[in-house]
């Protein structure tokens, strides 16, 4: 499955709601998991971002759609970058020729 980094900020809605954090975090995780993907990480951080995650999914399609579904709880603001392991750099790096 292709791995999958979310930078995350918490909107005016989901500051109100800050101590069900870890709950939200959770339910996250349950919904990727009943879209076919797996919750690797996620992360509490200072900073520019409230919190980073690492997800994986089988497909961007899938990707999509977990985005989608955060996004409609309106306590989040979402960026996903799709990420590559050593094993798949070194495939892209060798199309370079």
């Amino acid at each position: 499955m292709a791995k999958y980094v979310v930078l995350i900020n918490w909107t005016d809605q989901g500051v109100q709601s800050v101590t069900d954090s870890p709950q939200r975090a959770e339910q996250a995780a349950q919904m990727i998991e009943q879209l076919g993907g797996h919750m690797d990480t996620i992360l509490w951080t200072l900073g520019r971002y409230d919190l980073v995650a690492v997800f994986e999914a089988p497909d961007e399609a899938t990707a999509a759609a977990i985005g989608l579904r955060t996004a409609q709880t309106g306590a989040t603001r979402t960026e996903i970058l799709r990420a590559f392991d050593a094993g798949e750099m070194a495939q892209i790096l060798q199309k370079l020729g």
